[in-house]
């Protein structure tokens, strides 16, 4: 038996749920282009390699938050952070600087719902010193879920305190699950 986490109808309702907010969401990252550009210059995308479900790795998109000398290494970032630029505060509360991963969703890389994707060598430094941290490679990994619920402000290095969550979603995904999660997203963001 496929289960909903890892089946076809979690995709389908992926897609459904993509094809259905992508217009606004379309209108929303122009917007956030060209306030970038305006204020920034050039490059507004940000891209970074990521680890997905069953341990694949894929290349993630974001609008740029950062300025440009600051997308190295950012375990430690915080949202008040100095190399925050001050559009990309905007972008990050209303959450706007994540739309571009609704083509991640797409193409098959992300869900809506499931745990945060990590970088590479944060992954297999969490493989190595916390039990059962794979499992949440298990499903694929979410725009949002339920550790961003709990923790939304958690950094990587925190990755222990959000592994609880995300091996409770692993166990308990289904519809049900994730639109609550999405619900209580949208409540957060509002």
């Amino acid at each position: 038996m496929i289960s909903y986490s890892n089946g076809a109808l979690k995709r389908l309702g992926d897609i459904s749920f993509s094809l259905v907010v992508l217009p606004f969401a379309l209108f929303l990252v122009i917007l956030g282009l060209i306030a970038i550009l305006v204020t920034q210059g050039s490059k507004q995308f940000y891209t970074q390699k990521r680890v997905g479900r069953d341990g694949k790795e894929f290349i993630m998109f974001k609008l740029r938050t950062l300025k440009l000398n600051a997308e190295g290494d950012l375990s430690g970032m915080r949202k008040n952070d100095p190399d925050i630029i001050w559009v990309g505060r905007f972008l990050r509360v209303w959450r706007i600087d994540e739309l571009p991963q609704i083509y991640n969703i797409l193409i098959g890389d992300m869900s809506w719902v499931g745990p945060r994707p990590e970088r590479p060598h944060i992954v297999a430094n969490c493989i190595q010193e916390i039990p059962n941290y794979a499992n949440r490679h298990l499903v694929p990994p979410g725009i949002t879920g339920w550790a961003q619920i709990h923790h939304p402000d958690a950094t990587p290095n925190e990755n222990l305190l959000k592994l609880r969550y995300d091996l409770e979603y692993v166990e308990k995904a289904g519809f049900k699950f994730d639109a609550f999660i999405i619900w209580k997203t949208l409540l957060a963001i509002g």
